[in-house]
């Protein structure tokens, strides 16, 4: 069992302890009439609905959320390598529903902020007194020629978990041993930006295990990329002979511009191309459809905000979180999201409680599996602040895991890893039994 110190440890802290009592009782929450409205039922999503619900219960509080098994991203990879279940990773919102907040499982299609509304698929028009927006990603497809929604039912994406992430296990299990994976990977911004390299050693521990005379291909748009020096030692240590991987470099522009699905061809910029057995394509994204529907992404795809509570830089009266938020160095990550998303809470509460605004903090750790036993993590903690006279997030206390750190490191961070999953599920939907978990 986590004890109480540890989950806030592995959570970043509680973002609510500074304004505290003065919520209690305050006129605009004790008569309930404020109607929040959140898009969006992941790890920021939830965790917002669920501080609010559970510290001022008689507040109106609706998730809009097209699906009603919330299957999350982060730790998906680890499905690809045997290290966990797809039944691990799907979780009801029944723990926030029994809270009172009310879930909608319909897409909400356009929103009008002078109104106040956020319309949803059916026609229906919610009307909101505070707005959050956290819609995770949307896909670039226009980036890949050849590549589109129909064309990721053959070179799955699998950077949504769900179907696409059983459709690439799928994949990868009818392979013949022999066969050749590819994936590609794009340049940042996009969600997760070590994840790529967590889930190529995911798919080499299968390959490795099951299907030893394969390999895996990477191209990358990229000419450095996250935790690489560890990755790249993993890559050797254990996996040497299966993963290849291709950087961008001054020759050669490892992007790749043009697929084929018929064909299962790629086709890089500097014009390499390769057949696969098994394509998968991470494409470059954007934010999710109804952040750039109310107007709040800019002309490169995603949603600038103000550092000191994630409120939209380009549309008054709506917080923006998680993925689709551009935050400086802070990436896209569901810990990001959670650490946002405690903190768009109590600046909501703050607010309607005529309460002075919680000073903000942010942290986000990311965990990423090499194999058994062996993670390495990245993070930082964040504040708001300035430079040249603009506002931005300043990191703070950054760490990295390095190469050849000893092997009770890495299983301790293996360990840590596997806790904050189980402590986050419950942070964000209120599911208590997530706590117990086996090292």
């Amino acid at each position: 069992m986590i004890d109480r110190r540890e989950f806030g440890r592995l959570l970043g802290g509680a973002a609510l302890t500074a304004a505290g009592a003065s919520w209690i009782g305050a006129p605009a929450l004790a008569k309930g009439a404020a109607r929040i409205v959140i898009v969006g039922g992941g790890a920021g999503g939830g965790t917002v609905a669920r501080i609010l619900k559970t510290e001022a219960p008689n507040l109106h509080v609706t998730i809009v959320e097209k699906r009603d098994i919330y299957t999350s991203c982060f730790n998906s990879n680890h499905f690809f390598g045997g290290f966990r279940t797809f039944a691990s990773l799907q979780h009801s919102y029944d723990g926030l529903r029994k809270l009172g907040i009310e879930v909608l499982n319909e897409t909400a299609t356009d929103v009008d902020p002078a109104k106040k509304t956020v319309k949803l698929s059916a026609g229906e028009r919610l009307p909101y007194d505070q707005l959050v927006l956290s819609p995770g990603i949307d896909f670039n497809y226009g980036a890949i020629e050849g590549y589109s929604a129909t064309a990721a039912e053959i070179m799955p994406h699998a950077w949504k978990a769900g179907p696409q992430t059983l459709l690439l296990m799928k994949q990868l299990e009818s392979m013949d041993d022999g066969g050749v994976v590819i994936m590609t990977v794009p340049d940042n911004p996009y969600r997760c930006p070590p994840g790529p390299y967590e889930r190529a050693c995911m798919i080499a521990h299968y390959l490795k295990t099951h299907k030893p005379k394969s390999k895996l291909v990477i191209f990358d748009a990229k000419r450095m990329f996250s935790k690489q020096a560890a990755f790249e030692e993993a890559f050797d240590k254990y996996y040497s002979g299966i993963i290849d991987l291709n950087l961008t470099n001054e020759i050669d522009d490892f992007r790749v511009v043009r697929v084929d699905p018929k064909a299962l061809e790629v086709e890089t910029a500097s014009g390499t191309k390769l057949k696969g057995a098994v394509v998968n394509v991470i494409p470059p994204q954007t934010a999710g459809d109804i952040a750039i529907a109310a107007g709040c992404a800019g002309a490169n795809g995603w949603c600038p905000i103000k550092p000191a509570n994630f409120a939209s830089a380009l549309v008054d009266g709506i917080h923006v979180i998680g993925d689709a938020a551009i935050a400086n160095d802070m990436p896209k990550s569901a810990y990001s999201a959670n650490s946002q998303g405690r903190v768009v809470a109590a600046d909501i509460l703050a607010a309607l409680a005529g309460a002075e605004p919680v000073a903000a903090r942010y942290r986000n750790t990311c965990w990423s599996l090499l194999a058994a036993d062996d993670s390495i993590k990245i993070g930082a903690d964040y504040t708001p602040g300035e430079k040249d006279g603009k506002p931005l997030l300043v990191p703070h206390g950054p760490f990295v895991s390095q190469a050849h750190e000893t092997a009770a490191m890495r299983r301790k961070n293996y360990e840590e890893g596997l806790a904050w999953y189980h402590a986050i599920i419950a942070d964000a939907f209120n599911d208590n039994t997530a706590l117990m978990h086996k090292g």
